[in-house]
């Protein structure tokens, strides 16, 4: 990486271009946006629904379906950013926690990894959504929300995963478990 040229570095992002070695030996400049990560939170209350934040986003020219997600703060732990960003934006907290794994949305050209956890046992707590947030907040049935994912109604790759993946957990009966 000392060979990488810093094309742009913004307040979340950068881009870089980086001469390459590939496997097969073939020698390329790519193109890499670096990005710190994030950290999502599926968060099921006891009557099964999931907390779906349907949010403004100017970069796709409209309205998303998401988890409570945000990026990573410097030195922060996926799973503290989880839990800070789904008091902020969802108001509420968890008492169990669970990882779903991560998500990496276009690996041909952004380092960001999207982690996912499985909340249960939730509080409500006062929301602190920024400014720069435009979003409501939906309690959707698990298995509803699971449906639309499969249908496509959902495209955000960390939410259609995290859904996917917290509805196998759910049937599984270790779903409880703490993760921190």
């Amino acid at each position: 990486m000392d060979e990488s040229n810093t094309i742009y570095r913004g307040r979340i992002v950068g881009l870089r271009v980086e001469p390459v070695t590939l496997p097969n030996g073939e020698h390329c400049d790519m193109e890499i946006v670096s990005h710190p990560g994030g950290a999502a939170a599926v968060a099921v209350d006891e009557q099964g629904r999931v907390c779906l934040l349907h949010q403004y986003r100017h970069a796709v020219g409209g309205w998303l379906w998401e988890l409570p997600a945000g990026k990573l703060d410097a030195d922060e732990p996926p799973l503290a950013a989880a839990q800070r960003e789904l008091a902020e934006e969802a108001g509420v907290r968890a008492a169990h926690w669970r990882p779903l794994g991560e998500v990496v949305s276009s690996p041909g050209v952004f380092t960001e990894r999207v982690h996912l956890f499985l909340a249960t046992g939730l509080t409500p707590v006062a929301p602190a959504a920024e400014p720069h947030e435009v979003f409501e907040i939906h309690w959707v049935d698990l298995a509803q929300a699971v449906r639309r994912a499969s249908d496509g109604e959902y495209s955000d790759a960390k939410t259609v995963i995290g859904l996917l993946r917290a509805a196998a957990l759910e049937a599984a009966p270790s779903v409880h478990r703490s993760a921190g």
